[in-house]
């Protein structure tokens, strides 16, 4: 997941316009899509909530009963910093976008207390 150098110079840009999310939020989010793309073993466009569900469990799978403090630290408290992320990603050129999506896609998906700690899948994450 971390192969930072050249790949990801397009960042640079979007952080210095926007410095709210670290440079790893930005490559967690393209990882977890690159994963939920493979998952479907179909290339097609996914939706906001769909994304912050593959975002909830590549955190799970990647970092464990540490997701949200890891996810908090880069800057990412909600499901709608997926989504601002997303369109920043968007904006840069990094993504596309249908005429449907919006940043309200990602919108209270799920709250990251319950889905990180009160409800922590203890033994059951792969």
């Amino acid at each position: 997941m971390w192969d930072f150098p050249e790949k990801y110079d397009f960042l640079d840009e979007i952080i210095e316009n926007d410095p709210r999310y670290a440079r790893e939020a930005y490559v967690f989010i393209l990882d977890s899509l690159r994963s939920l793309i493979e998952s479907l073993q179909e290339a097609r466009h996914v939706s906001g909530r769909e994304l912050s569900d593959g975002c909830r469990r590549r955190a799970l799978e990647l970092y464990g009963p540490l997701a949200r403090t890891v996810l908090e630290y880069w800057g990412i408290k909600a499901t709608e910093d997926f989504g601002e992320i997303v369109f920043r990603l968007i904006e840069a050129k990094q993504l596309t976008k249908t005429d449907q999506d919006s940043k309200q896609d990602f919108k209270n998906v799920f709250n990251f207390e319950e889905a990180f700690e009160k409800n922590y899948p203890w033994g059951k994450v792969s």
